[in-house]
């Protein structure tokens, strides 16, 4: 599998760099950004680094910025990597989770930067390479790692977890209804023969959908979410990486966060929402400093793609994009 892991992967260097995919509202995020890292030697952070697009972007625009590229996948640095190499040096990438991104700062030798960006979820070349296991319309083994080398997969999960632990992750992660009832099912079906594959697992889920249900959409879409939530942790990671990700950041920094779906999005608004007001108490007659808002909020709200947007990218039809500005200095590490 490895060697066709390879081959696959491969496809995506032999691409012009335009076609590896399509960044996702990325005229939006380099204008929220402008006015932090177009400053002289700025330094930004992509903490969900892909396939590199971007990146590659941001490079071009500021030609005197330097780039931190974060990722927990080895093949997205290795393709990105390639990409960007053109780059030489401005281009810094580390082999982390986005939660990382103070440890990676600090041992690339900063002490703080000027911009960060993240662009949650699967990424294209995770999507695209069936082998990966990310995808319920393609037979391939229950993995969904994002990162290669970590030990738990879906199908561990699947294989291992109680009747219990999966249902709540089905609810929790997955904000499925019938988490009870997929849970109960699969640990049924397990007890019956192994279930290895996307396609058993699909299988076992179809069966398990009453057919007036079953019209409202595949029955496997959000456990599947919630599997790759899971495996990969991301819910505690994202819980993690946002406040580390501004406690980085200089006065006068931005932080654009894009989430796909609303558990990320929560988490997103509540740290944002929290930072950005102030911490004095009920009728105190004076504002001291040290109560002001560190963070004043970029967007109204959630932004989404434009219509003509999703209609040349319908992964952009999700996407929900939230921006803070750094405003007051606070003492660092207090994540």
């Amino acid at each position: 599998m490895d060697g066709d892991h390879g081959r696959r992967a491969g496809r995506f260097l032999a691409m012009d760099a335009s076609q590896l995919h399509t960044p996702v509202m990325l005229e939006r995020c380099l204008e929220l950004l402008a006015p932090a890292i177009g400053r002289p030697n700025a330094v930004v952070v992509d903490g969900t680094l892909g396939l590199g697009g971007h990146s590659e972007a941001m490079l071009e625009r500021f030609p005197g910025l330097t780039l931190i590229g974060l990722d927990r996948d080895p093949e997205a640095l290795r393709l990105a990597g390639a990409r960007l190499a053109r780059f030489g040096d401005r281009f810094r990438p580390v082999h982390t989770t986005y939660d990382g991104v103070d440890t990676a700062i600090a041992e690339l030798g900063y002490t703080a930067i000027d911009g960060a960006l993240y662009d949650l979820g699967v990424s294209s070349m995770q999507l695209d390479l069936p082998e990966r296991g990310f995808s319920y319309a393609k037979d391939a083994p229950l993995d969904m790692r994002m990162d290669t080398t970590a030990e738990l997969t879906a199908e561990r999960i699947v294989a291992d977890y109680s009747e219990g632990e999966l249902r709540r992750i089905f609810r929790d992660y997955g904000e499925e209804k019938l988490a009870a009832r997929y849970a109960s099912f699969i640990v049924r079906a397990r007890a019956q023969h192994p279930i290895t594959r996307t396609m058993q697992l699909v299988d076992v889920l179809q069966a398990a959908t009453p057919a007036a249900i079953s019209k409202q959409g595949h029955p496997a879409k959000r456990v599947f979410q919630a599997l790759r939530i899971e495996v990969n942790q991301e819910l505690a990671v994202l819980e993690r990486a946002i406040p580390r990700a501004i406690d980085a950041l200089n006065v006068g920094g931005r932080l654009v966060v894009m989430s796909y779906q609303s558990l990320e999005d929560r988490i997103v608004k509540r740290i944002f929402q929290a930072r950005s007001r102030s911490t004095a108490p009920a009728g105190l007659p004076v504002e001291l400093p040290e109560h002001r808002p560190e963070l004043a909020l970029l967007t109204r709200g959630a932004e989404l793609a434009g219509d003509d947007e999703k209609e040349r990218n319908p992964r952009s039809a999700p996407v929900r994009l939230r921006a803070v500005e750094r405003v007051r200095e606070v003492l660092r590490g207090a994540s």
